[in-house]
């Protein structure tokens, strides 16, 4: 009895198995069939990923990397992650934690002496998760060209130790650190300048030697201008009417900790394996990043908006961790970002329940990076493919 039992059970498995496959190769060509209208072959255009189960169902690129070589847009293309690189930075900086190297409750003016009093509430926690109250440094740059000629340009861009620079020079925050929440460019920069102080290493040297390289992320790099090169370089255009035109830097494009890492598909795939598998910090350590900021009063903060502002997450309840937004998407848990730079629009969403990964990179700033995401993940929640 038993051993005809084996024979019956895989009857009934390789129907269920061919079944799966198939909602696979149709949730494939519904996701094709969306995007092949994005990009035409001519035109800057976008990389998709998608990873299901621990296994890469869906990498393909459309469009062209750039508009002088037309070379096409593929798996292994290098694009500006904006602020997708603050996953990077928030792993850098608890690699040190884990290290005893750093503490989440040191104060910005242990690492940093000479930084001014109102540094001394601002604690390593409060620069990842957003609470700082650290003045915007783009802000500053204004400021201190107020009344002549830019001091900053896409040919003379702004450095992360002149983001310090302008940080010292003020003699206080926004708000008092931990009473609200304001994304900030700033409180990256200095992270990655602590990283680099800390480990006494240059931060893209540190991201090579402990996280890319462990992983096999070799395509991947903080970019620094003069001292490496993007390998498979897909540059960031801008619509101008019909056209498109090549606008790949601006004057802060040289900052590291808040978006200077350029990666492909094939790397952020191995970045996705890795933290499923919790390769470099283990599901303990990783707890404290996945844990969303609240106000004292225990509610989740709102994002601040302006009049004008355009940013999607404008006025919404923010969940926000350590380099990584935490709100759910449709009932499903979600770990995600988003970057957004001259040029370039990206997205990194992790449903961490459904073992469903989907990234999403783009070389044109016309293209919802985050809103194609979203949809791409409809297509494979549904019906719990």
């Amino acid at each position: 009895m038993r051993r005809a039992a084996l024979p019956v059970v895989l009857l009934l498995l390789l129907p269920m198995g061919a079944l799966a496959a198939n909602r696979r190769t149709d949730a494939a060509a519904e996701v094709d069939a969306m995007l092949a209208g994005l990009a035409g072959d001519h035109a800057p255009g976008l990389a998709v990923l998608v990873r299901q189960n621990h296994r890469t169902v869906f990498e393909r690129g459309y469009g062209v990397a750039d508009l002088k070589t037309r070379t096409p847009i593929d798996a292994g293309t290098d694009f500006r992650l904006a602020s997708c690189t603050k996953q990077f930075t928030a792993m850098a900086v608890m690699l040190l934690v884990h290290d005893g190297k750093l503490r989440y409750d040191e104060p910005l003016t242990e690492i940093f002496p000479d930084f001014p009093a109102y540094g001394k509430s601002i604690t390593v926690r409060n620069l990842l998760n957003h609470t700082s109250g650290l003045p915007d440094y783009e802000a500053l740059m204004d400021r201190a060209s107020a009344g002549g000629p830019p001091r900053w340009t896409p040919d003379h861009q702004i450095r992360d130790a002149e983001v310090l620079t302008l940080l010292e020079a003020e003699d206080h925050g926004n708000f008092a650190p931990g009473t609200k929440w304001s994304y900030s460019n700033s409180g990256y920069v200095v992270l990655g300048l602590i990283v680099a102080k800390v480990s006494g290493e240059p931060f893209g040297d540190f991201l090579r030697e402990r996280i890319f390289r462990p992983l096999g992320m070799r395509h991947t790099l903080a970019l620094i201008n003069g001292q490496n090169e993007v390998p498979h370089r897909a540059f960031g255009h801008s619509k101008d009417g019909a056209a498109f035109e090549q606008t790949d830097q601006s004057a802060t494009s040289a900052t590291l900790g808040d978006g200077g890492v350029y990666s492909s598909l094939e790397d952020l795939a191995r970045w996705d394996r890795a933290l499923a598998r919790h390769t470099l910090l283990s599901a303990a350590a990783m707890r404290t990043a996945l844990t969303p900021f609240r106000l004292p009063d225990g509610s989740l903060p709102v994002w601040a908006s302006d009049p004008g502002d355009t940013d999607p997450q404008a006025g919404k309840p923010v969940a926000y961790g350590f380099g990584w937004f935490l709100d759910p998407y449709r009932g499903h848990t979600r770990m995600w970002h988003y970057g957004d730079t001259v040029g370039f629009k990206t997205a990194i969403e992790r449903f961490t329940d459904d073992k469903l990964t989907v990234v999403v990179l783009c070389n044109r700033s016309d293209l919802d990076a985050a809103a194609v995401a979203t949809k791409i993940a409809d297509v494979y929640l549904k019906g719990g493919r």
